[in-house]
């Protein structure tokens, strides 16, 4: 037996539905369209005669990925909604919210790009085995960055049912049976961004100084969280050469902008680190990174920084580490550990 399940994340009490809200309501996971989508899907449960939930977790996904987001843009750092978001309310809110009304399964399955293994061997020389998520086919779309801090007791009941195929086919299939999503556009960020500036109206950032790494002033910007690491558009200072975001100084209120040489690091350092089935590595231990979604992995050496964080050493320098994001970390397509960047260096 299956049971659909849609998590209801919109409330319109938080932003305004502007009329540019149309456009792209239904390009983001989080907008006005969330309506117009539980209605298709109930419609499609209704056709097929699957029982169908809408899950109310609004207030939650306010509080751990809205309010995370606009701190962390404002202390100066690049967040990632989307893995905020599969951590606490995808897989954390949404599954207990469901719990509540009854709703019991054998299975939890999610249409990420991903699938679930278990290791041969002990992980970091241990006997522990723990559930663990691995690259799927379709490696264009993979997705498995998103899914690194959820944990090994949550992911022994997941399935990903699309892990064997690539997102072209599952198109193919869609329109084969008639369904209204496989003309949609794909989404693609999780909040439009004609909402940005009313997210954060309830306390607008406030002007400063844009400077160079020596100190100029070569413009001004329109608050901090309009910026982020390795950012060229939308700067508005006029110089005779390319120039990027170098970093930001929340304390000071300051954007930096270098030339593209001044973006590369040769390490960084990342706190917060979840492990698979809560197993540390106790050495120093060779693997791939990713430092941003569309990032390709890179190989380094990780190892402990103090008793909070680890450095993670790369074997050529990287472009525009942010912090704030996430260094994620696999091991022949698997994912071993994660964290969130604290600085690069």
């Amino acid at each position: 037996r299956v049971i659909g399940v849609t998590m209801s994340l919109w409330d319109g009490k938080i932003l305004p539905k502007g009329e540019s809200s149309s456009k792209h309501s239904r390009e983001a996971c989080y907008g006005p369209g969330e309506e117009e989508n539980i209605e298709e899907c109930q419609k499609f449960c209704a056709e097929h005669e699957i029982e169908y939930h809408v899950v109310d977790v609004k207030e939650e996904y306010n509080k751990k990925v809205l309010e995370y987001f606009k701190r962390e843009y404002r202390a100066g750092r690049t967040p990632n909604p989307c893995i905020m978001c599969n951590r606490n309310i995808k897989f954390g809110a949404m599954l207990e919210e469901a719990a509540k009304v009854g709703i019991n399964y054998d299975f939890f399955c999610t249409g990420h790009y991903a699938k679930i293994v278990r290791p041969t061997v002990g992980l970091f020389g241990t006997d522990a085995r723990p559930a663990m998520v691995a690259t799927a086919a379709d490696l264009s779309k993979d997705q498995t960055y998103f899914l690194y801090r959820v944990p090994s007791e949550i992911l022994e009941k997941v399935r990903f049912p699309l892990a064997a195929v690539k997102k072209s086919e599952v198109f193919e299939l869609a329109r084969a049976e008639g369904l209204e999503a496989a003309d949609r556009e794909e989404s693609q960020d999780f909040i439009g961004q004609e909402y940005f500036d009313d997210l954060f109206s309830d306390r607008p950032g406030i002007p400063g100084d844009i400077i160079d790494l020596d100190g100029h002033v070569l413009g001004r910007h329109k608050g901090i969280e309009h910026y982020t690491v390795g950012q060229r558009r939308g700067l508005g200072v006029a110089v005779n050469y390319p120039v990027y975001v170098h970093s930001i100084d929340a304390k000071n209120n300051l954007v930096v902008l270098a030339k593209e040489e001044d973006l590369y690091s040769d390490s960084l350092v990342a706190d917060d680190f979840v492990w698979p089935g809560g197993v540390e590595p106790s050495a120093p231990f060779e693997a791939l990174v990713k430092i941003r979604l569309a990032s390709k992995p890179v190989a380094c050496v990780v190892e402990r920084q103090d008793a909070q964080s680890w450095r993670v050493k790369f074997e050529k320098p990287q472009r525009a580490v942010a912090p704030g994001q996430s260094a994620v970390l696999y091991k022949d397509n698997v994912i071993v550990g994660g964290g969130i960047i604290a600085m690069r260096q």
